[in-house]
């Protein structure tokens, strides 16, 4: 049976927009993209000697087990270029399973709801855009609670959107 799966989508190399872009596209293989966040223009939580973010968040019908949904989005950073080694280092891409449901898991390899995404504003500002009733399944709230609750102080901001000639 179908889940929807929120993915948290982030890039700091070459052209930043472009690999979010491209990510969400091959997000696709995964199941179907149903909704897409604004991107973000954020500042580096961890490493501050390194460029800013885009971030942004998409949700994702999926009939993929957690597991398998891990490999695919790994499976796309890889395809993007992302080198692995430096912890909260710089990336062309990184895609993190946010929320899968209402699933608690908690493996070796995989941590759901994301361990980190309560805590984060480049998580939450996206994911409250498009899910503000996203129900965070250990701590009972909504992303739209959590977003206003949190005490994040880095800089986020919502990037402008591109307008389409037609």
């Amino acid at each position: 049976m179908p889940v929807i799966a929120y993915i948290g989508i982030g890039s700091n190399i070459g052209d930043a927009t472009a690999n979010c872009r491209k990510a969400i596209e091959l997000l696709s293989e995964a199941g179907r993209v149903v909704s897409v966040s604004s991107f973000y223009h954020t500042e580096s939580v961890g490493r501050h000697e390194q460029d800013d973010f885009i971030n942004a968040v998409a949700a994702v019908e999926t009939d993929r087990a957690p597991g398998d949904l891990l490999k695919a989005c790994q499976s796309i950073e890889d395809r993007l270029g992302r080198k692995r080694g430096v912890h909260w280092g710089p990336r062309t891409a990184d895609l993190d399973i946010l929320l899968y449901g209402d699933l608690v898991c908690g493996l070796p390899e995989l941590t759901i709801p994301h361990p980190h995404m309560a805590l984060r504003k480049f998580v939450l500002a996206p994911l409250a855009e498009i899910a503000p009733d996203a129900m965070h399944p250990r701590l009972c709230r909504t992303a739209s609670q959590l977003y206003r609750e949190l005490k994040d102080p880095h800089t986020v901001i919502k990037c402008r959107q591109e307008t389409k000639k037609t």
